[in-house]
């Protein structure tokens, strides 16, 4: 039977600490944009509907709480990030 060896190649594509913080950025940036264009998108669908434009009340309804729930979904990761930061800060040195 053949036994497995640890690979001794090194990875090549190596992401600095630098690189791993502009694309963490990068990212956070990129989905509270898209958390803004979500609630825009519900604003705009629903002063369409309130100046009685051509628009479904189940599609006014369905981007109202797609917003709602994206937005949510940002403010408990923001949560889980402060809890942690709070726990890491408490931490003895």
């Amino acid at each position: 039977m053949e036994q497995l060896r640890p690979s001794t190649t090194q990875p090549t594509n190596k992401i600095s600490p630098y690189d791993a913080q502009q694309n963490f950025a990068e990212m956070l940036k990129e989905s509270i944009n898209g958390v803004n264009d979500a609630q825009i998108q519900s604003d705009n669908m629903t002063n369409k509907l309130i100046n009685g434009e051509n628009v479904e009340l189940h599609d006014v309804m369905i981007a109202s709480e797609k917003a709602s729930i994206s937005l949510s979904l940002t403010m408990e990761i923001r949560n889980k990030a402060v809890e942690a930061y709070q726990e890491i800060m408490r931490m003895p040195v």
